[in-house]
């Protein structure tokens, strides 16, 4: 049997059945990759054939590809502990008890409502989600996915190294690890549309995150337009060579096990989900993003599944790609447990 074949049928399904406009992806197995590119760029209001090296709106994957390393660096610094408090860092939150660790694993229990929060200026945006947020019951006894966690981090990235979140993010990553075409700042026609808006039209070239677009470079959870080639190369370095030496062994260890503080074992690591491979059940860890694309890495067997498509375009309004998803995930597991061999 071909490897790979139900996970690489089952994405060439989700084009032919409309579920995504298009995809670019990459399965990689040691030296081994299997990769390709089909379907469309944009349906509406023009058809446009889907390019290799095309740049996507990476969504979510900004916090693992970008916000993680920074914060990662500025522990192996020793100017970030992860129990320190948030409030240490950002005194205008006033509760005490959510700390670093809590915000990389989504166990902070911040939340709450921002009336009208898509129609504030970004300094108020900003000062909304410092003051107006509160701490549920939830605090370090759930796994409450929230994007308030990463703009805490960039917001505390931004005050230890005195630049917008997104420019460390670029100096301290991108270009260290030489990925060729990531970027803040994309070429519109070089990226791959997503969804169409009334209010902003054809989203093409912005963040499609409405707290990224208002936000800007303070922004740091979604913002980062990247291509296949930029995630190869940030996968393969994040399992293969500690991010090209930036980040120390013990650094990428901590990622693939459990960091939340509640207690027995759970899903999160520094910032990354966590997942049992099926055949001796040790983790792996993987991303999504709500645009449609997502990130599965295998630091013991070196293996890899990168992902990217539009699956917002022309509407974010598609289950039918969420149900797929999980689909292909478990099918994916499957068949990588299938044949790989432990380094």
């Amino acid at each position: 049997m071909k490897k790979y074949e139900q996970t690489i049928g089952q994405l060439n399904a989700m084009v032919d059945d409309g579920i995504v406009p298009g995809m670019t992806y990459l399965i990689f197995d040691g030296e081994q990759e299997y990769s390709a590119v089909r379907g469309m760029a944009e349906l509406q209001p023009e058809r446009e054939k889907l390019r290799s090296g095309m740049l996507y709106d990476l969504a979510s994957l900004t916090k693992v590809v970008g916000t993680v390393p920074v914060v990662a660096l500025l522990l192996q610094q020793g100017r970030l502990g992860l129990d320190d408090p948030v409030k240490k860092y950002l005194p205008e939150f006033t509760d005490p008890r959510p700390t670093i660790r809590n915000l990389l694993t989504h166990t902070s229990g911040i939340g709450g409502y921002i009336s009208h929060r898509n129609e504030l200026s970004a300094p108020e945006l900003k000062r909304a989600f410092l003051t107006q947020q509160h701490v549920d019951d939830t605090l370090n006894r759930q796994i409450r996915y929230a994007d308030v966690n990463y703009l805490y981090l960039g917001w505390i990235i931004e005050r230890l190294c005195k630049a917008p979140v997104q420019e460390v993010i670029a100096r301290q990553v991108l270009q260290p690890l030489g990925l060729p075409t990531a970027t803040f700042h994309p070429q519109p026609q070089q990226t791959v549309p997503t969804e169409i808006q009334s209010g902003r039209g054809l989203i093409r070239g912005q963040v499609h995150d409405p707290k990224g677009y208002i936000l800007g470079a303070d922004c740091g959870c979604a913002g980062l337009f990247a291509s296949l080639a930029d995630l190869r190369i940030f996968a393969r370095q994040l399992i293969e060579n500690n991010l090209n030496g930036l980040l120390t062994p013990a650094m990428v260890a901590a990622m693939f096990v459990d960091q939340t503080p509640i207690p027995g074992p759970h899903s999160r690591s520094l910032g990354w989900k966590l997942f049992h491979d099926p055949r001796d059940q040790h983790l792996l860890i993987s991303h999504t993003g709500f645009t449609g694309t997502w990130l599965v890495l295998d630091r013991q067997t070196d293996q890899g599944f990168i992902f990217l498509s539009n699956r917002v375009h022309p509407t974010a309004q598609n289950q039918a790609y969420l149900d797929r998803r999980d689909q292909v995930f478990a099918t994916y597991l499957r068949e990588k447990s299938a044949f790989q061999k432990t380094l």
